[in-house]
């Protein structure tokens, strides 16, 4: 069924939603999604007939609006498209018919690493090292974006993705054909919720099911509980949207909303700006949430106008809204799964760390928990020692996309500059926000000189610090750390601290507010308590006081106010497909399939599709598996695929050297990932990783149980049980694959042969990544784990039961046997579209048969038809 809508004297095709009041609004964009598509009538029950509390079996396939990628994920997907073009090729079919078939976009900003700071040169230098060590990579995305179809690429220097996204690319309401239909945005980051804060559902996926939905596959989903969080009051003077963001990640963290959605409501949402609201559902992922949706009202609608979409489709987007029940009434909630409630007054200044971002500790109580934590005694004398701080960096899409604490940051830089003040010799201070409006503003307010003179030069405009692209430290402060094993400090404004992440060296990592990352730099330690102790003496001679440089509410208001204007927006975003000279000097080749450089050390074909037959193989029992590693609650993507550095010593370290890169040239595991010799060299290679195998230390290592149980790399363990095709596993406890949504923490393992992971439970996109690339997940009994069951992870392990998923159902558990123990282990492929994919070898055998057979597009839709108003998007006219 279909209808009409009038917006801007303009007709438009809608799909009546007619959703029950009760009904999320998540689920409202959903069922519009479903019933667009045609879908079976069991899922359009599922959502129309959905109780707040009921149970949640069933799955709905949904289509998105477009897929967002960035290069760390994209370019490693376009290798996987590169070589699904090379093997349908091999099979005697078209390798065009490997095409997005919905809007792909994809923005460079994870390459660029913070090596040049603090000097007046160091954005143009650090981007000239980008291009020397990317230069493959961009080629290549050129290659991608020359070759593929509806597949746009935003060159490096332009900002960060989601900070594009909500500031230029978002379209909240699609229009195609004058059909217009919500913006179901999914994108290869977790950090894709942030456009959520927009009124636009998205949210992370693995970039191997990006790939498919790319290909026009839709995305399975169970359909989900949802938690409301009612907010009303105001924030206290001192309070920032990042203390509540961090408050709300402590308590959605507690309340537990992993595979669930979280919908923001009530009189305290109408009175936060979007620019709170993007801070606040940038940080989904840190709750465990799949999604934190704002829904659409007045303020989405004067944002859109403000950052430069036009009126048309701004009054497009509120009509739409209102006739489909997606406008937000405050006074109206929906039912919920639970129902949460914060008073915004009872917020405080807070950062959180020292290593997972729910950990939020009030600003006074920072010192003592710092002091509380076990460390070697400290050297006798000298000024770096236990809690300096090496990093200090303003950096993220988190909160540089939230103008009130970066100006903050700057009123804060000038009054401390005005003070004497400056940030201590070993802190490496760093400013990379995600939007060239940044700087704009930041230079219509006369900021930009004090932050200077604090070490807060401009480095770049990207990732940066928050991915672990941090550079090196001080040279003295590194030295310190190597002779007296210090635990030094980050302090930024991201949303990661996880172990290892931000720089190897660095243990402790906090995450803050903009103007308190200023502070810290100015005070050089964590080791004090900023509610009483002084940042430092100033030109008077005179102790200063954080609540003597703070600015107040209403100064950081009169100068957004003042300075933030359209035009800003409109000016930073024309051109944003045009690269530099660099970028259009790239020479691009022309060719429908790759031409693969065998000497390539940034982009490889991987061997996944090597061989592959035009059907699948039986699926068969994991027997005599041996387990690679044994390990602990909330272990991350992080520790299972590191973005930072790649160190020499590490086995990617050695082979990348063994092939002549000189060692300042190796640059990161996240800028190699099309390279799958180094990534599953990387695999489990995190320095802080600590595997229970090998009790004692940290790093990648285990042992290797057909040599005695030698103790060497994982990799190099996982390459000996190959050899004797015997299979691997995984045992970990709870919340394993949280973090970023990265595709080679799933590719990594199974290209070293790992089967299963056995678990206590995922994070949901990690789990799904496994199950795209033919690693089965499987999940302990409650009550049951490793552990519990006694095992010391040395025994021989055998999965049974598989051969049940060579018919039409799916088991719901497995039997394991590891030596004198056997125990059921509950299956986790969660829909019938996993277990296709897991049957088929992964999702990309999967889609590739698919469109051997002719059951997957050929060509994308049709390009749009004028009459759709513009919105900056692809699909504008």
């Amino acid at each position: 069924m279909s209808g009409h809508l009038t917006a801007g004297g303009r007709r438009y095709r809608i799909h009546p939603v007619g959703a029950p009041d009760r009904l999320p609004y998540s689920l409202r964009i959903m069922l519009e999604n479903l019933l667009r598509h045609g879908a079976p009538a069991a899922q359009v029950a599922a959502l129309t007939g959905w109780q707040p509390r009921g149970a949640r079996t069933e799955a709905v396939d949904l289509h998105p609006a477009r897929v967002f990628l960035h290069d760390t994920n994209g370019v490693p997907a376009l290798a996987d498209l590169a070589a699904m073009r090379d093997a349908m090729a091999a099979l005697g079919g078209d390798p065009e018919r490997v095409n997005p078939a919905v809007p792909a976009e994809l923005v460079v900003d994870h390459s660029i690493i913070a090596d040049v700071f603090g000097r007046p040169d160091a954005l143009a230098r650090n981007a000239e090292l980008e291009y020397e060590r990317n230069a493959e990579r961009y080629r290549f995305l050129r290659w991608g974006q020359a070759s593929l179809r509806d597949f746009t690429v935003v060159p490096p220097g332009k900002g960060i993705m989601h900070q594009i996204n909500v500031e230029h690319l978002a379209r909240v309401v699609m229009c195609r054909d004058d059909e217009a239909y919500p913006d179901l945005c999914l994108g290869t980051d977790s950090h894709t919720t942030m456009v959520n804060g927009l009124g636009t559902l998205g949210w992370g996926i693995g970039g191997i099911e990006a790939e498919a939905a790319m290909l026009g596959q839709s995305v399975s989903i169970l359909v989900p509980d949802v938690v409301g969080v009612r907010l009303h009051g105001e924030l206290p003077v001192a309070a920032t949207a990042t203390d509540l963001v961090l408050t709300l990640t402590e308590l959605l963290r507690a309340h537990g909303v992993v595979g669930k959605i979280v919908e923001f409501h009530g009189p305290g949402v109408t009175a936060l700006p979007v620019t709170d609201r993007v801070t606040i559902s940038n940080m989904s992922p840190e709750f465990g949430s799949t999604a934190a949706l704002f829904p659409i009202d007045a303020e989405t609608v004067r944002y859109l106008r403000f950052t430069g979409r036009s009126g048309e489709h701004a009054d497009l987007v509120e009509a739409y809204a209102r006739a489909q029940g997606l406008w937000h009434d405050p006074g109206a909630p929906p039912a919920y799964t639970a129902d949460l409630c914060l008073d915004l007054a009872t917020i405080v200044p807070s950062v959180a760390g020292p290593r997972r971002p729910q950990d939020r500790v009030p600003l006074e109580g920072v010192k003592a928990a710092f002091r509380g934590q076990e460390r070697p005694p400290a050297p006798a004398s000298g000024e770096i020692t236990h809690g300096s701080v090496a990093i200090a960096a303003i950096t993220s899409c988190t909160n540089t996309s939230n103008p009130s604490v970066m100006i903050a940051a700057g009123l804060l830089a000038r009054n401390a500059v005005r003070r004497g003040l400056r940030a201590r010799p070993w802190v490496k201070t760093t400013l990379s926000p995600g939007s060239r409006v940044v700087m704009d503003y930041y230079g219509q307010a006369g900021l930009t000189s004090a932050l200077e003179r604090l070490g807060f030069t401009l480095a770049g405009f990207g990732c940066m610090t928050c991915i672990g692209a941090s550079g090196p430290l001080v040279e003295e402060v590194s030295k310190a750390v190597a002779e007296h094993d210090l635990d030094v400090a980050a302090v930024l404004s991201g949303n990661r601290n996880f172990e290892g992440r931000i720089q190897p060296e660095v243990r402790s990592n906090y995450l803050a507010s903009p103007p308190l990352v200023v502070a810290y730099a100015l005070a050089g330690t964590v080791d004090v308590d900023l509610t009483t102790e002084p940042l430092g003496t100033g030109a008077d001679g005179r102790p200063v006081y954080l609540r003597e440089l703070w600015p107040s509410p209403q100064e950081v208001r009169a100068v957004i106010e003042e300075v933030i204007r359209p035009e800003m927006f409109a000016r930073a975003y024309a051109g944003v497909l045009d690269g530099d000279e660099r970028w259009r000097s790239l020479d691009v080749p022309g060719s429908a399939t790759y031409p693969w450089d065998p000497g390539s050390t940034y982009v490889r074909r991987a061997p996944y599709l090597d061989g592959m037959s035009p059907e699948p193989p039986p699926v068969t029992d994991i027997t005599g598996a041996r387990v690679l590693v044994k390990l602990g609650d909330f272990i991350t993507t992080d520790h299972i695929s590191p973005a930072g550095a790649v160190l020499p010593s590490s086995p990617a370290g050695r082979y990348l050297t063994g092939l002549g890169v000189p060692r300042h040239r190796l640059n990161t595991y996240a800028s190699r990932r099309g390279n799958h010799e180094v990534m599953m060299r990387g695999a489990f290679a995190n320095v802080r990783l600590r595997n229970h195998l090998a009790a004692g230390a940290e790093g990648g290592l285990t042992p290797d149980f057909l040599d005695g149980g030698r103790i060497t790399s994982v990799y190099e363990a996982a390459l000996a049980y190959q050899a004797a095709s015997v299979p691997a596993v995984i045992l970990a406890g709870e919340g394993y694959g949280a973090g970023s949504s990265r595709d080679w923490a799933a590719k990594g393992p199974a290209l070293l042969g790992v089967k299963a992971v056995i678990a206590k439970s995922f994070e949901r996109i990690h789990r799904s990544n496994l199950v795209g690339m033919g690693v089965l997940p499987l999940q302990f009994l409650p009550g049951e784990g490793a552990d519990e069951l006694g095992l010391t992870g040395r025994e021989s392990i055998t999965v049974t039961g598989l051969a049940a998923l060579g018919g039409p159902g799916v088991p719901p558990a497995l039997t394991v046997t590891a030596g004198g123990v056997t125990f059921q282990a509950r299956l986790r492929l969660d829909t019938p579209r996993e277990a296709d994919y897991y049957r088929h070898g992964g999702i990309l055998p999967y889609v590739l048969r698919r469109l051997l057979r002719g059951e997957g597009p050929a060509t994308p839709p049709d390009a749009p038809a004028a009459g759709c108003p513009g919105s900056h998007g692809k699909d504008a006219t």
